[in-house]
């Protein structure tokens, strides 16, 4: 009876025998490329995508609408003064000549005084001119007189032509009133007024605001910041696209009039400056937008997706599949960075396969492989993948 209870009680005290897992063999380094057994799991969880034919790039850059400085006007004081009488106001049409205030300038009215004095001085330099005439024909008078009298008569009138081409470019007559009108010199709209009633106006330049903007709002300025890689697309003469916020759904034409030649220090952009038609004013100055423009793609150019993309210090890499479960790193030359999109111009070639989805779990699988396989150099592990917390995946 000792034995069968024995037996039983060794029955009940061993364990349940379970099934083992059979191991997975772990991917090695055969020199700079990483090699999964045909058998490994991750390999189902690396996405591929080919590096496909370039296309022609969209690009969006900011830009902001500023007025036609070709036809704008900005109209400060000559002479001292104060506001006697505002005459028009913001948004009205003026022509080319008409008065937009007046102001009572003492120092105008010296200009005018000057004026009238050089007149009074060149008709008695003519009456002496005519009376030493007379006595030099008579043989009273000297030549030398008569000479001096002639030159006299000359400075007098051209004393005159000066002092009367200075009253007459701010539009004053022939007498003395002290008041100074600002005109237009241009046809446009009135599009500022920083000027008001009793105001005192000095023309020192302390004033960094001006009186009147007079502007044609037909066609306006566009300047736009555009990044190095974008200046050849944008030559004077190339067409682009405007898009405005506050105008949803509206595309407006632009022309390319001008580039720098220097880079702004600030922002690090080139300045471009477009020109676009407002026939119907619905475009404001100082309204912010969107310059479209088409960048033509080169016929050496792939596009791989930029969720497979690295970036280590300041160069780009990939993970390429070189064949079904070897993957290696490789430095790209990147001439775009959009953001689903990477335009790529050296290191890969058409059709070739990246890695784009678990770039970063590839990517600690190869530094481990790394390290395991001991402290001998490895000629690509200087130019290896950037550990996870140096890679990105969508640069922008």
């Amino acid at each position: 009876m000792l034995l069968p209870a024995l037996a039983l009680l060794s029955a009940c005290s061993d364990p349940v025998a379970s099934p083992v897992a059979p191991a997975v063999a772990a991917p090695v380094m055969k020199g700079t490329q990483l090699h999964f057994p045909a058998d490994h799991p991750q390999l189902a969880l690396l996405g591929l995508a080919p590096a496909e034919a370039a296309r022609p790039i969209v690009v969006d850059l900011p830009a902001r609408l500023v007025w036609n400085e070709d036809r704008t006007q900005r109209i400060q004081p000559a002479f001292s003064g104060r506001v006697d009488r505002i005459l028009v106001d913001v948004g009205q049409a003026v022509r080319a000549g008409s008065v937009l205030a007046q102001l009572a300038s003492p120092e105008f009215g010296t200009a005018q005084a000057e004026a009238a004095k050089a007149r009074a001085d060149m008709a008695l330099s003519q009456k002496s001119l005519q009376r030493l005439s007379e006595l030099h024909e008579a043989g009273v008078a000297a030549r030398k007189d008569l000479e001096q009298a002639e030159a006299d008569a000359a400075r007098a009138q051209a004393e005159v032509q000066r002092a009367e081409a200075r009253i007459r470019l701010y539009g004053a007559g022939v007498g003395v009133d002290q008041r100074l009108a600002l005109t237009a010199g241009m046809s446009g709209m009135v599009v500022e007024r920083n000027l008001n009633p009793g105001q005192e106006l000095r023309p020192d330049g302390s004033a960094s605001v001006a009186l009147f903007v007079i502007s044609d709002p037909s066609s306006l300025w566009v300047q736009i910041d555009a990044r190095e890689s974008e200046v050849g697309a944008l030559r004077p003469g190339a067409v682009f696209e405007l898009t405005v916020p506050a105008l949803a759904g509206e595309t407006f034409r632009g022309t390319v009039s001008a580039v720098a030649d220097a880079i702004d220090a600030s922002s690090r952009t080139i300045k471009v400056r477009g020109l676009v038609s407002n026939p119907q004013r619905r475009l404001k100055a100082e309204m912010l937008a969107s310059a479209r423009v088409t960048r033509a793609a080169s016929s050496d150019a792939v596009v791989i997706p930029a969720s497979s993309v690295q970036l280590r210090g300041g160069t780009h890499w990939v993970m390429v599949q070189s064949a079904p479960g070897v993957f290696e790193p490789r430095e790209i030359n990147v001439v775009w960075l959009g953001a689903k999109e990477v335009s790529v111009q050296g290191g890969l070639k058409l059709g070739e396969q990246v890695v784009a989805d678990n770039l970063l779990l590839l990517a600690r699988q190869y530094r481990q492989a790394l390290e395991a396989a001991g402290p001998t150099p490895v000629p690509g592990q200087t130019t290896g993948v950037a550990p996870a917390a140096e890679s990105r995946g969508a640069p922008r």
